[in-house]
């Protein structure tokens, strides 16, 4: 089914129509403000209809992209704070939210485990990479900046926005960036960062942080994280019964860099990204002066150590409040996030079992993805579009993937290679509800890669 044709169910529209009716008594905060007058009702209205053209994405039976519905503390703080719409670039734009915005902050980098730091929040990963990346090209100028096959399109592009030199690296067998690869370019001079991927938004795979880190330890670059999608893995990292493999995580506290996104694990709505540095001093780079802003206060103005100006306090007190709800540990935060782990590994076990379908590489985090068996990579691609549809047919929304097939084919050296590339299926669990679902969702899944049998003429 195209995008354009796909529509939540009606009742969900009509409770979205009365959600719109019963916020306009809400609208404004402020006495004499502008109202909602029957143009603005109408607007809304039509806004409804609009928005029924849209994936059900808060639905468990939704396990494609990294999409869902934010907490509900998150939308609720953020939509209060948005009555006032405070900026967080200066004091004198959002006193209150820039502090909140510290705190919560600074809680982020306590997590991971750096005793000092600098950073904000942004508004995405894409330019919380772009900010790490032009630091880092700032530090080393003219030297390379390498990133692998299996790493976020973002980073050889942005490289190319700065003007500063990118490599990439090949992948390993379970899709994570090869050590033995990054060992041999290191070697060879040249390098100023090298970045890794705490979750590949592909596979989920997890690059060796570790290993990494001791190469770039001991060539001299730099080390640049993108955790944007498994940042937050993290608080299953630790315990005496780890959901995750422990050894990356705990290497991120000798990251130089690193970028998470609060939009994605942790509960709030798009766009809420964040970047960090361990070293507070990179904050010299971002020197300027603004002749009508930093004038309130003494204290340090966000927009000093950013390199986005306007930036929404809202997306600061939703976070900030849902962390304070729910605590960045692994009985709070992280008891949502063990959920769809625990649901990615159920499914792994049932479809590892199944005598038709295959998983790609086992899942490192809460991205399941597998294919139909079948002797071509032709014939998986055209099994797999298959499959997706008849998942679709019966109300499951996947996401299809596509890999180098001679890549597929050193996992699974019985699949004969006779295409370039193929389209595999790829699942997100990363709702709780996951987990009640796991079980149904694995066998129809499996059903729906079967062989089906000729059409008679």
């Amino acid at each position: 089914m195209r995008a354009q044709d796909v529509r939540l169910d009606d009742t969900v529209i009509a409770e979205l129509r009365q959600r719109a009716k019963d916020l306009e008594a809400h609208s404004t905060l402020w006495a004499g403000g502008p109202a909602i007058d029957a143009s603005g009702s109408a607007a809304l209205s039509s806004l409804v209809e609009r928005l029924a053209n849209m994936y059900p994405y808060g639905d468990a039976k939704y396990i494609g992209q990294l999409l869902k519905p934010p907490h509900p503390v998150a939308w609720v703080a953020q939509a209060i704070t948005a009555l006032i719409n405070p900026n967080n670039h200066a004091m004198d734009g959002g006193p209150a939210t820039a502090v909140l915005e510290k705190e919560v902050v600074a809680k982020l980098a306590e997590m991971f485990g750096y005793e000092e730091h600098l950073g904000h929040l942004t508004s995405s990963g894409t330019i919380a990479n772009l900010e790490a990346l032009w630091v880092a090209r700032e530090l080393h100028p003219g030297k390379v900046i390498l990133s692998g096959t299996n790493a976020h399109y973002t980073h050889e592009r942005m490289c190319r926005l700065l003007g500063t030199p990118h490599e990439t690296i090949p992948e390993d067998d379970l899709g994570r960036l090869s050590m033995v690869d990054l060992r041999t370019r290191l070697a060879r001079g040249g390098v100023g960062t090298v970045v890794v991927t705490l979750g590949t938004t592909g596979l989920g795979a997890l690059d060796q942080v570790h290993e990494a880190a001791d190469l770039a330890a001991e060539f001299g670059a730099r080390l640049h994280i993108d955790a944007a999608y498994g940042g937050f893995h993290t608080l299953l990292a630790t315990g005496p019964e780890p959901l995750v493999d422990p050894a990356p995580f705990l290497a991120i506290r000798r990251a130089d860099s690193i970028v998470v996104d609060p939009h994605k694990h942790g509960l709030q709505p798009y766009g809420c990204g964040s970047v960090l540095f361990a070293d507070p001093s990179v904050g010299r780079l971002y020197s300027h002066d603004s002749p009508y802003t930093y004038f309130t206060s003494s204290d340090l103005h966000l927009g000093e150590i950013s390199l986005e100006c306007s930036r929404a306090g809202a997306s600061a007190a939703a976070f900030w409040t849902t962390v304070e709800a729910l605590g960045l540990s692994r009985e709070g935060m992280g008891s949502i996030i063990a959920d769809g782990r625990k649901a990615a590994l159920q499914i792994a076990d049932i479809i590892r079992a199944a005598d038709g379908a295959e998983l790609v590489v086992e899942p490192e985090l809460d991205i399941v993805c597998a294919f139909p068996r079948r002797p071509t990579t032709g014939q998986i691609s055209a099994a797999t579009e298959d499959a997706f549809a008849a998942m679709a047919q019966d109300g499951w929304h996947l996401a299809l993937y596509r890999v180098d097939s001679k890549w597929l084919a050193r996992n699974h050296p019985w699949v004969v290679v006779d295409s370039d590339y193929t389209t595999v299926l790829r699942s997100c669990a990363m709702k709780p509800e996951h987990l009640q679902l796991a079980k149904e969702f694995s066998h129809r899944l499996i059903a729906s890669m079967e062989p089906q049998p000729a059409r008679s003429s």
